[in-house]
This record gives C-alpha cells, sequence and structure tokens, in this order.
C-alpha cells in the first residue's frame, strides 16, 4: 500500500512541470464601464498594482504576513504537511475547507497558469507537486516578493505597494509595524476588510490583534512593542487619476451596488465585467449644466448642490449631478442626507387619500395651530394664515404648514411613516422624527436620489420601483444578468392621480412656478428647512421625475449672491426647470391621469376664477419662493374668500415662502436637519437589494 501511494507520488513528480506561463490573474483583466445605451464607454478600470523589489517591503511587513500566513515559510519545503493533509480531508469529506496552504503553495495557485481554484483532489496534488519544485528552484526571497506582489488586498489594490497608497496614502517602504499589521490580516478577507464598518469593523480588528500576538509569537517584535502598538487609522481612498468629475461618483455608486448584489471587489476589478449603467450620457452633461448655468458664478464653493433623476416606469438613476468636488466623502445625490423641508408633505398627502379622505376634505389653515403633544405652537411660514377651514389642493398649493399637521393628526403619523416608506424612503431614517407633530412637515433627513424615487411613485400611478444604477452584466464567459425593480404598489391609482393634481397647483400657481414647463404638465413641491438650511425642488413629468436640493456642509443658511436667503421656489427650482427643459426636448407630451377632483370645480386651480394659473396664461415667479419679479405683469392680491365662500383669516398676499419649523427635538445627538453622512460612504440604498 505504502510502496504503491509512493509510486503515484513519483508519478505526479515527473508529470507536473513548473508551467511556463503565468495565470491572467497576475495581470487580470479590467472591467468596461457603459452608459445606459449598453454601447458608449463610460470609462475602464483595470487592476491598480506596481511591483516592488523586496527590500523596498520593510521587514517588520513581511514579518506580520509570514506570522499569520506561514510562520514555517523560511524552514518548510514549500507545503505544509499537516495543513495538506487537513485540507484534502476537506476537500474529500465536502466539509469547509479549512486553512493549511504556505505562502509557496498561494503563489503557485494564483501566479501559474493551469491551476483553478475548484476543490478537486486531482488539483491539490498538482498544487503540492508545482510547490516543491518551485521551493528548489527558487529562493525564499523570490517567492515572497512574488506573493507580495501578486496577491488582492482589497480597495481595488493588487500587491503590497498598492495596498499602502489605498490603504494609508503612502509607499510601502514607509508603512509602520501596526500599518503592516493590517495590511497582513487583510489578505484572509480582502472585500470584507477594505472598508469595514459595524461587525466587519469589530472583525477587523480581532484579526488585526491576532497578527499582532503571531508577530510576538514569532519575535517579529516583542511583547512591548505590540502593548504599545494601536490600531491603524484608514487615509481617504484616492480615487484613480483617469477617473475625475462626475465618473468618479458614478463608479463608486456602481461598485457598491455590485456589492450588494452579491459581486465581491474580486469580481470586479479582476473578472473581465462588462457592466452596463442606468447612466444616460447626454442627461448626466443636462445635469451638470443645469447646475452650473443656473447659480451664480460666486457662489460660495460651502453651498453644495445635487440633482437626481428617476425614470418612473423602471426605477433606474438616469442622471445626477453629485457636486464639483469628486474628492468629497460623499456625493450631494446619492449620499448627502438633509431635511426634506416641505417636499415630504405630498407622502402626508397621500396617506390621506389612502386612507378614504379626499382633496375635498378641510384641514386647519390658520396659524399658528396647538397640538397637545407639541411643546410649542406650530405656525405657518411667516405667520400667515389661510382661513380655518381650506381643502387639501390649497394646502399643497400654498405649502400650509398648519394644514399638514392637522391632516397628519388626522390620519396618524404612523400612516404617514408607512406612506413614506412605500415610497422608497427607510424607515431608519424617519425613525427620529416620526412620533412628533412636525414630521409630516419634513423634519426628517434624505438624500436627493431618495426623493426622486419617491415621487417617481406618483408619476407612476403609485407603483414603486427601487431606484438603482446596473441595467446589465456580461461576465467573462458571455453570460448576462439583467437587473429590474419590481413594481410595489405603494398607493392606489387614485391616490396617485390626486396627489399628482395637487401638486400640479404648486407649479401652476402656487410656491413652485418658476418650475413650470410651458409645454407640458408637470407636478411637483417646493421645501425650505428652517433657517434655509436646506432647500428642494421635487417634480416630475409622467415620464421623469427629478429632484434638487441645495445645502451647506456647516448647515448654516443657504445664501446666493443676489439671492440673499434662498427658499425652495427660488434656485432649486429653476435648476430643476433648467434640467427639465432639457431632458424632455423632443420627447412626446404625456397627460397626467384625470383626478377626481377636477370634474364639476371651475375653482379647483385656486386663483384660477380670475384667470391666474391658467396654462395659456404666462406665470410670473414673484409668486413663488425665489420673490424675484420677471419682466411680466404684476399681479394684485388673491382672493379673500377660499373655494367655501369663507373668508381667508389673515390671507397673504402672495404665496408662503414655504419654511419648515425647526425639530421637534433639536440636539446633539439628533442630526436630523443636518447633512448626515451614510453608513457607507458608497452606499446608495440603505436596503438590501435582491437577486435579479
Amino acid at each position: 500500500m505504502i510502496f504503491g501511494i509512493a509510486g503515484i507520488l513519483a508519478i505526479a513528480w515527473f508529470l507536473t512541470p513548473i508551467p511556463d506561463t503565468t495565470q491572467k490573474l497576475a495581470t487580470a483583466q479590467g472591467s468596461v464601464y457603459y452608459y445606459r445605451d449598453g454601447k458608449t464607454v463610460l470609462t475602464r478600470q483595470g487592476v491598480n498594482r506596481k511591483s516592488v523589489p523586496l527590500d523596498k517591503v520593510p521587514s517588520v511587513v513581511r514579518d506580520a504576513v509570514i506570522a499569520i500566513e506561514n510562520r514555517t515559510f523560511y524552514q518548510d519545503r514549500g507545503v505544509s504537511l499537516q495543513g495538506t493533509a487537513r485540507a484534502m480531508w476537506s476537500t474529500f469529506t465536502g466539509n469547509q475547507v479549512q486553512g493549511g496552504s504556505t505562502i509557496t503553495q498561494q503563489l503557485v495557485r494564483n501566479y501559474y497558469s493551469g491551476l483553478s481554484q475548484e476543490r478537486s483532489a486531482v488539483r491539490k496534488l498538482k498544487e503540492i507537486m508545482i510547490s516543491l519544485k518551485v521551493d528548489q528552484s527558487k529562493s525564499k526571497s523570490w517567492v515572497l516578493e512574488s506573493y507580495l506582489n501578486t496577491i488582492y488586498f482589497g480597495r481595488g489594490a493588487y500587491g503590497v505597494q498598492a495596498a499602502a497608497q489605498a490603504y494609508f496614502g503612502k509607499d510601502v517602504d514607509k508603512l509602520t509595524a501596526s500599518q503592516g499589521a493590517y495590511l497582513a490580516a487583510v489578505i484572509q478577507q480582502p472585500s470584507r476588510f477594505a472598508y469595514p464598518k459595524g461587525a466587519d469593523l469589530e472583525a477587523a480588528k480581532a484579526r488585526w490583534r491576532t497578527v499582532v500576538d503571531a508577530m510576538v509569537t514569532t519575535r517579529a517584535i516583542t511583547p512591548e512593542q505590540a502593548a504599545g502598538m494601536t490600531f491603524p487609522e484608514f487615509a481617504k481612498q484616492k480615487r484613480p487619476s483617469s477617473v475625475t468629475g462626475q465618473k468618479a461618483y458614478i463608479l463608486a455608486q456602481v461598485e457598491a451596488e455590485l456589492n450588494r448584489r452579491g459581486y465581491s471587489d474580486e469580481d470586479i476589478q479582476q473578472g473581465g465585467l462588462k457592466i452596463t449603467t442606468t447612466f444616460d450620457k447626454k442627461l448626466m452633461a443636462a445635469a451638470r449644466r443645469a447646475v452650473t448655468d443656473t447659480l451664480p458664478e460666486d457662489t460660495s464653493g460651502k453651498v453644495r448642490t445635487g440633482l437626481a433623476a428617476v425614470d418612473p416606469a423602471t426605477g433606474e438613476v438616469v442622471a445626477f449631478y453629485g457636486g464639483k468636488d469628486p474628492d468629497n466623502q460623499y456625493d450631494n445625490a446619492f449620499s448627502a442626507k438633509v431635511q426634506a423641508g416641505s417636499t415630504f408633505k405630498p407622502y402626508t398627502l397621500a396617506a390621506a387619500l389612502d386612507d378614504g379622505l379626499g382633496l375635498d376634505t378641510r384641514v386647519e389653515g390658520n396659524s399658528p395651530i396647538r397640538v397637545a403633544s407639541a411643546k410649542d405652537p406650530i405656525p405657518n411660514s411667516g405667520g400667515a394664515s389661510y382661513g380655518a377651514a381650506i381643502d387639501l389642493v390649497e394646502a399643497t398649493r400654498n405649502s400650509v404648514n398648519t394644514a399638514f399637521v392637522d391632516l397628519a393628526q388626522k390620519v396618524g403619523l404612523e400612516k404617514v411613516a408607512e406612506a413614506a416608506e412605500a415610497a422608497g424612503i427607510p424607515a431608519t431614517q424617519l425613525a427620529k422624527q416620526k412620533d412628533f407633530p412636525t414630521f409630516p412637515l419634513g423634519t426628517s433627513s434624505v438624500s436627493a436620489v431618495q426623493q426622486a424615487s419617491g415621487f417617481a411613485t406618483f408619476a407612476a400611478d403609485g407603483l414603486h420601483r427601487e431606484a438603482h444604477v446596473v441595467r446589465a452584466i456580461v461576465d467573462a464567459k458571455g453570460q448576462t444578468r439583467k437587473f429590474t425593480a419590481k413594481p410595489v404598489r405603494a398607493y392606489a391609482e387614485q391616490t396617485a392621480a390626486d396627489a399628482t393634481y395637487a401638486m400640479r397647483q404648486v407649479v401652476e400657481g402656487g410656491t413652485g412656478t418658476a418650475a413650470r414647463l410651458y409645454d407640458r404638465p408637470a407636478a411637483g413641491k417646493t421645501g425650505t428647512s428652517d433657517s434655509s438650511s436646506s432647500v428642494w425642488f421635487v417634480g416630475y413629468t409622467p415620464q421623469l421625475s427629478a429632484a434638487v436640493n441645495m445645502f451647506r456642509d456647516d448647515n448654516k443658511t443657504v445664501s446666493v449672491p443676489g439671492y440673499g436667503a434662498l427658499f425652495g421656489g427660488s434656485l432649486p427650482t429653476q435648476v430643476w426647470r433648467a434640467f427639465m427643459s432639457e431632458a424632455m426636448s423632443g420627447k412626446p407630451v404625456k397627460e397626467f391621469p384625470a383626478s377626481s377632483y377636477e370634474e364639476g370645480n371651475d375653482w379647483y386651480g385656486g386663483w384660477r376664477d380670475n384667470g391666474w394659473g391658467r396654462p395659456d396664461q404666462p406665470q410670473d415667479d414673484r409668486w413663488g419662493d425665489d420673490r424675484e419679479p420677471r419682466d411680466r405683469d404684476p399681479r394684485t392680491t388673491p382672493p379673500t374668500t377660499g373655494p367655501d365662500g369663507r373668508p381667508r383669516d389673515q390671507g397673504p398676499t402672495s404665496p408662503p415662502e414655504d419654511q419648515t419649523p425647526p425639530p421637534q427635538t433639536p440636539g446633539p445627538d439628533d442630526p436630523d436637519g443636518q447633512i448626515t453622512p451614510p453608513a457607507d460612504d458608497q452606499q446608495l440604498l440603505q436596503t438590501p437589494l435582491p437577486p435579479a
């Protein structure tokens, strides 16, 4: 029996030469990213690797890798008999493969051609034979140098030099013992430990400590040195020099979504994938122009603007503007989250309509309103009053705070939260504010993508499709995976139609007249948080939904030269109109579904009985939030009575400034109303995506 095994091994030895060629993994094929047409190349991403000689790698870094990966590296013959036996047993029994490969075996497996990653006894035996021969014919220094220049460390970095730059922003010869220990720790699970947070961060710290302890055991460092070592701080990852501007933000979002769909960093960086994104090249350019051409040139660099556009029929994010500085930790459209202000009110409206109330429901329009659960009275913007009983159309058109607080009390705050969640706003972002009376006024923080996706639900007749940025992937074998968002009924069709009708009045004669598209109908909502720390306009046509926000990193008032403190109906609305005018140019005009409110109500447009707000009449932007008269005929004051004939108490002489009161629970542990960096700066959505 023994002689038979020896004979088999001898034959294997002579029949297994060291391969003449290296694997493609050593110079792995990068991925190609396409715009949504699947033909226009967006960018190519190759392998990030720069080989360095072994003497460039500090001994403490080499010792860290050896201590955790192969302590007997300088003593063994290229294989570990004990580890190999354990791995072979795992292969035969079908159990979880356990560690046992030496550094030489890992190099052979990842460096030479002819060895696959499959679990089989034949492949393992071949690996052992080649490892033994490599150990005989190559020096230990060559093996270690090749290994350190070949393996993947996460963050798109191949080899220890690229890893040093990716994790710590320095060349490998400048690494400290602590940093070297972390790179050694990463080898085991590079995707998991690349950007560790939460449980992954705790696991990374535990693995790092294991490496440090192993270095003490191998006498690479002393116990005193180990005791003085602290977990290293990571450098902000630098974007590849070939990717700049909005493309850098695109790659961040696409790669994050691919991770959520089950693709590892290795798959993305090595797999030769052809990735078709959802982004339209022309609309991306239109988004950039809408922002840069509309904002005054002397706008402060501290003022940030985000824009996002979503196709209601698919949930695809077709365009966005993430900001002019792609080196920011997070972009303005996907990641930055700021108070929604009154752009949150349509979810309250939808909750009421879905609950059986109609647009003719009467709510409190006077200011202020007192709610038992609120410690202070809740006012309208500027203290304006609209009457003791106004309907939901007028409440929406004029963005009446007291009306929506009253409406939410009738419907229930929990149903308002459910309506927002149904439109794609994550529950975690609503949790801190949803029990307070001001919740329906938009005290929770959201992103531009989330709002564009949420309003797309109204445009899609009440069906919500989750926002996503990847359309399809073709792998190296030519196999295609297509990704679509399953439609989920969020609101009844009539609810969507009625809410859209109310939001059309915002554009045609309310706080958002600056957004009006003169060749087609549009609906939307302005929003201004307390002290104008964030200002919004979110609107849509039947074919496209878009959101524009403006804010500052320091949460101070958003102010622009020539405009002063902004409101939702000023620059955000103008940016939206600039983008949508170009995006919808040449597209067929589609009408919104009829609402249950239109028939038999000649006054449904609010001021329409005076000829104001008619589609064939020019709109004066000074009746929006921007307060800047255009060169058009000025108007007189609005009617002194409401649709029911009742007088308007202290009726305003112009539409309101649409300002949301501050949150009911301000404090250092309540960031709502401020820019909220996400848990992952490459995160698109906070909910996992379903498999294709």
